[in-house]
């Protein structure tokens, strides 16, 4: 997978291509039209009345097939920055690929494809190429809008898991009124947004999404926070004992090492991985290798005319049941007695063995031929979500809600294949048949995701007939269409797959590296990973100049110097070329670092006294740490107090300066514009 990078803006060329005017093509067009670049479109035929909607939006219009090499040229492939390939047809995405990286050999693309492992192949191959499924990315959306509870997202950073996370403040909540916001930053957590009780939604809306609240404002009753935390998931490994790391082992420890000893302990392993049929052919058959050796010798010794050879085939016979064919009839034989009752216990074990045997060989051959396999659960009575449509989308939506031990009934119009989710009950049949089947009216939510969007709509209004009370989500492909769904179902959550899928692809066109998808109060957010290089517009920056000045949330860290990895990384850290970094951003945000557009600092900290010399040593090394600037700038700004420090900041920035010299027994005010 190819690593994002921020690109040289006065080097880079300004035009992106974008190859399918379907649903998904014209939500890129709008999306990328924001970052102000020049966007063209190619599309193999379009309607009247969308093209003249479309000329309003594009900067050209290419009609023809973005395979053909001579189309692409039209379309300016060879001077353009980015190309994103997102037809419907699959075969003709990756043809395109070959096209326009053999014109084009330093051009970014994105493709819509599924296909893992080409996908892979071809970014190993032909580089600066990242592929996205759009029917995957809102998935993770729609599970976590069934469940309407208080996460809002989450995901994985290596061993890592991150979840985005609201709160209602209750009068009895432990943070009301005795914690303010700064103290919710941890290394663990992050606070995204604090919405006041009595804030007004159009009020929120113009707001930036990150770091829009004090630091000093203290929590109160009503207030609503979204933060984000992080689970340390640590691989448990077997622990080695003590004595196998003493430099002189024990006799017992020499014992151990021994090949009989080992072979016993890898005897132990096998036995306990086996499943209850292997362990039964495992004692069968080490009960008849025993009878085998011990009647072999038997016969040889007592009757030692006979060869080994025949002493064997003797005790094979027996285990075969021919005990009568050895010692039929009423003749005496020279045998001792205990050595015909051992004979016939022989016999008898082989018996058991051979009809053990044939049940398990007719147990497998009954399970081939008929491929029988474990019945689906029965339909949960209550407290459950019910997901309509098992195409991929509600196939990977269904998977996040059983890995979030969420009760589901899964709704298709055609049966699946046993190995599909089976521990996922099914109803099968017409879907709006279907809802009388599912225990609609004690359910917990309805996921409507579909292809068909009318008919989505009207499995929305049944359901909301049967129960008014049941969390609706429905997932439409057209934005235009969820505001007609919007207005007939007002309390529903209304998905435009494709809108959403629009921003991880017109993003990503950028030399962004989309890992993740979140949404919330009407905002999605990326989870964005960036590779830093020397003419970047994040080289050198502080992570605090990265998160304020340009409206990101920082979240991980690797550090190409000295190969360290920090999850919830401090503001005082300075990137360098190589370093990885990965943070929650919106497009919006994204542009700003494309462009190199930060907010201005306004910002001052006013040091007024250092209670001892030590202190004032101290003081200067938290300046030069928290603003970037030169320690003998600091230290002599500290011999001069009271003084401002000699660089404007950041309101948070300021206040974490003012926290960090008063740890220092530095008294200091923030002082704001």
């Amino acid at each position: 997978m190819s690593v994002g990078k921020v690109r040289d803006t006065t080097v880079a060329s300004d035009i992106v291509i974008v190859c399918g005017l379907g649903s998904l093509g014209q939500s890129c067009v709008q999306i990328l039209k924001k970052f102000g670049v020049l966007v063209r479109a190619i599309a193999l035929e379009v309607s009247r009345d969308l093209r003249l909607e479309l000329e309003q939006e594009l900067d050209a219009l290419v009609i023809g097939d973005c395979r053909q090499a001579k189309v692409l040229e039209r379309a300016g492939v060879s001077q353009a920055r980015s190309i994103l390939i997102v037809t419907s047809d699959e075969q003709c995405n990756i043809a395109t690929v070959f096209a326009a990286r053999s014109q084009n050999p330093k051009i970014r693309i994105v493709i819509r494809s599924a296909q893992q492992n080409l996908n892979a192949l071809l970014a190993d191959h032909l580089g600066n190429l990242l592929a996205f499924e759009p029917t995957q990315l809102p998935a993770p959306a729609l599970a976590l809008a069934a469940l309407d509870e208080d996460t809002l997202g989450f995901f994985r950073l290596q061993d890592y898991r991150l979840r985005m996370t609201q709160v209602q403040i209750t009068a009895d909540h432990p943070w009301c009124n005795r914690r303010k916001l700064h103290e919710l930053k941890g290394l663990t957590r992050r606070l995204l947004l604090h919405i006041p009780g009595q804030s007004s939604p159009m009020a929120l809306r113009s707001q930036p999404i990150f770091h829009a609240w004090d630091p000093e404002t203290i929590i109160q009753a009503g207030d609503r926070l979204v933060y984000l935390e992080a689970t340390e998931t640590a691989v448990l490994t077997p622990q080695k004992s003590n004595r196998l790391a003493l430099p002189n082992p024990s006799r017992w420890d020499r014992l151990r090492s021994l090949p009989l000893v080992q072979l016993r302990g890898k005897a132990q392993a096998i036995w306990q991985d086996s499943s209850q049929t292997q362990r039964v052919l495992i004692v069968c058959g080490l009960v008849i290798l025993v009878l085998i050796v011990m009647g072999t010798l038997l016969f040889s010794l007592y009757q030692p005319s006979q060869s080994i050879f025949d002493s064997f085939f003797a005790t094979a016979t027996l285990l075969l049941g021919g005990f009568g064919d050895l010692f039929g009839g009423l003749e005496p034989h020279p045998q001792p007695g205990w050595l015909r009752a051992f004979s016939l216990l022989t016999a008898i074990a082989g018996t058991a063995f051979v009809g053990v045997l044939y049940a398990l060989l007719t147990e497998w051959l009954l399970t081939a031929k008929f491929q029988l396999v474990k019945r689906r659960p029965p339909v949960p009575k209550a407290d459950h979500v019910v997901v309509i449509g098992m195409g991929r989308v509600g196939q990977r939506t269904a998977v996040l809600l059983q890995e979030m031990k969420q009760s589901i009934v899964g709704v298709s119009s055609s049966d699946l294949d046993a190995t599909i989710l089976p521990e996922m009950p099914l109803v099968t049949g017409k879907l709006i048949n279907a809802l009388a089947k599912v225990n609609l009216a004690t359910a917990k939510s309805l996921l409507v995701v579909t292809d068909d969007e009318v008919g989505n709509l009207e499995i929305g209004l049944m359901a909301q007939d049967l129960n008014p009370d049941l969390n609706l989500v429905i997932r439409v492909v057209e934005p235009q269409f969820s505001q007609n769904i919007a207005r007939l179902l007002p309390h529903a959550k209304v998905f435009a797959a494709n809108a959403l899928s629009a921003e991880a692809f017109a993003a990503a066109a950028f030399g962004e590296n989309i890992l993740h998808l979140l949404r919330f109060d009407e905002a999605t957010v990326l989870v964005t990973e960036y590779t830093i290089e020397a003419n970047d517009t994040l080289n050198g920056l502080l992570l605090a100049e990265v998160a304020y000045g340009y409206g990101l949330l920082p979240i991980w860290h690797q550090s190409a110097q000295y190969a360290s990895v920090q999850l919830m990384p401090s503001d005082e850290i300075r990137l360098s070329i190589g370093d990885r970094l990965v943070v929650l951003a919106t497009t919006r945000t994204l542009r700003h670092v494309e462009r190199g557009q930060q907010l201005p600092k306004t910002w001052q900290v006013k040091v007024v006294a250092a209670k001892h010399q030590e202190a004032q040593f101290e003081g200067a090394m938290a300046i030069a740490r928290v603003t970037g600037c030169e320690v003998s700038v600091a230290q002599t700004m500290m011999k001069q107090l009271p003084a401002i420090v000699p660089v404007k900041l950041y309101p948070h920035q300021a206040h974490h300066l003012v926290k960090q010299l008063r740890g220092c027994q530095v008294n200091a005010v923030a002082v704001s514009p």
